[in-house]
């Protein structure tokens, strides 16, 4: 690639702290969170507990950790979860509930855009049965592959679970992107879910780190959880005041990244071989199956990186993102298949 600039794509997770950021983290005052003592950790729990509308809050050190420390909190061994079978849990988690607690997810199918139905949930349900596992959670998610679940469908599927027995847990790792989108705070998503797990290192573009919020006996439970898993932490007010930081300075920012998603979609869709998608900040496209691997290929000889899966391409749009990277990358896909 030469000297060409890297510009990434593959996700929001590859943000890289700036100097503001870092000058609040080595300035953090902290103590031994072990013993509850990091006044900074203790600080952002309890502001994500009140943004939520919780009563407390847990720090851990990514949303895999978080949404496995929340299903053990709710589910024990034999137990199973319902969720969509193309959540985040279910298929980017390693079967960590499954290997490390015995508890068996239960997949139900969920449209294009992410939404399960309230008919598909109380159909999945088991009836009371020795040969059956004991239904005990739903598992939600907010936003699905960067599409936004509104306010009243959280509302309406949190409710059915709670109407079949059910604890909800809420994976919210790109939350405050759903929030930005609806114009709303993040707990409009939350009175009836039981759990949410919200990640500062994805839009908020923190370094580490995701915050689980919850009732004070689920999450001492999870704080128990986190322990088995080795997340806890010594001094981790370094780490959590980079999430303050984030939640003063980069939440409202988060527009910014869904008008650049859609700046690339409007683009991309000029070229009529390209069938494409976007999502608060995501944008999947499908290029001719022909094309595929020469065009990764000439984007990438660009310095252009994105998560090149086969069919579909997904691009995501984040703080080190700029106007002028997407419009190079549009061009980057009109050089390509004007040529063609």
């Amino acid at each position: 690639m030469g000297t060409r600039p890297i510009r990434d794509f593959r996700s929001d997770t590859v943000t890289v702290a700036g100097p503001a950021m870092r000058e609040a983290m080595a300035a953090a005052p902290v103590g031994d969170d072990v013993y509850d003592e990091d006044p900074t950790v203790n600080r952002l729990q309890d502001r994500v507990a009140e943004l939520a509308g919780k009563e407390a809050a847990l720090f851990l050190t990514s949303g895999t950790q978080s949404n496995l420390s929340a299903v053990l909190s709710h589910c024990g061994r034999g137990d199973e979860f319902i969720i969509g079978r193309d959540y985040h849990i279910l298929l980017n988690e390693a079967a960590g509930a499954a290997a490390l607690g015995g508890a068996s997810p239960w997949p139900i199918d969920c449209g294009a855009d992410g939404a399960i139905s309230p008919d598909n949930i109380r159909a999945a349900v088991r009836e009371p049965d020795i040969h059956h596992p004991v239904s005990r959670l739903l598992c939600l998610e907010n936003t699905v592959n960067g599409f936004v679940q509104p306010v009243d469908r959280i509302a309406k599927l949190a409710a059915t679970g709670h109407d079949c027995g059910l604890a909800v847990h809420l994976d919210g790792a790109r939350l405050f992107n759903a929030a930005v989108a609806c114009g709303v705070g993040i707990g409009a998503f939350l009175d009836d879910v039981d759990t949410v797990s919200l990640c500062l290192s994805k839009g908020l573009g923190a370094p580490v780190g995701t915050v689980l919020a919850g009732d004070r006996a689920t999450i001492a439970r999870a704080h128990r959880a986190r322990k088995i898993l080795g997340g806890g932490l010594r001094q981790a007010g370094h780490l959590a005041a980079a999430g303050l930081y984030a939640l003063d300075h980069h939440v409202d920012r988060l527009s910014e990244d869904h008008a650049r998603a859609e700046r690339l979609a409007n683009g991309l869709r000029a070229i009529g071989a390209l069938s494409l998608e976007q999502g608060s900040n995501m944008v999947w496209v499908t290029p001719p199956a022909e094309h595929h691997d020469d065009l990764v290929a000439h984007l990438e000889a660009n310095g252009l990186l994105a998560i090149f899966w086969k069919p579909t391409m997904r691009f995501v749009t984040h703080h080190d993102i700029d106007d002028a990277d997407v419009d190079e990358l549009v061009a980057a896909f009109v050089g390509f298949f004007d040529a063609r």
